[in-house]
């Protein structure tokens, strides 16, 4: 008489078996593709092309490694829309086109938006010439840098921004008037 694990073991084993003899039986979605009447009387699951997935790199990337921020296989897409909101944004406000913030954020949601235009397959070059963090981080900094375009836009900051004169080439003898005193005298380490 057999116990109560071994049965199930069996009955587990059966199990498996059978579904892997199921799965072989399966035809590929390239059958599928090539013989019209098994694709007819055959429902194929997925019409994706097959690709090989490697663990770690594209759509086999399973962990960020940055605790509570996921994987997003849709990063580099969600970029290029959250970076035009950024330029639409801008494009819409009545910022000076001189603001040095307005310069600043349309420089670089520009070229965001090129990486990831030109390598929309290829989240790790977007990530290579972004040089700012992984993709699922710039989606981040889109969200984030959207919060402080309300606040500089709702408060009119560059308003407050006063041109200053810049000294090109100081004279090294001069201090511009400051005294500085005396060297204060050195402790002694203990």
């Amino acid at each position: 008489m057999m116990s109560a694990s071994a049965s199930s073991l069996k009955l587990l084993r059966r199990h498996a078996v059978s579904a892997i003899s199921r799965s072989a039986s399966r035809p590929s979605i390239s059958q599928c593709a090539a013989n019209s009447s098994l694709f007819k009387s055959v429902r194929c699951f997925s019409a994706a092309v097959e690709e090989e997935i490697v663990p770690g790199i594209g759509r086999g990337k399973t962990s960020t490694g940055l605790v509570g921020l996921a994987v997003d296989h849709d990063a580099v897409p969600k970029m290029i829309t959250k970076y035009q909101a950024l330029l639409d944004k801008l494009a819409a406000s009545d910022m000076p086109p001189t603001a040095q913030y307005r310069i600043n954020i349309e420089k670089i949601a520009r070229f965001r938006i090129k990486a990831a235009q030109e390598n929309l397959d290829d989240p790790e070059k977007v990530e290579e010439l972004c040089n700012c963090g992984q993709v699922e981080e710039l989606v981040v900094q889109a969200d984030n840098e959207m919060i402080v375009m309300d606040m500089y836009l709702r408060n009119r900051w560059w308003e407050l921004v006063k041109p200053v004169e810049i000294e090109f080439n100081p004279d090294p003898n001069d201090d511009g008037g400051v005294e500085w005193g005396e060297e204060p005298p050195k402790q002694e380490k203990k």
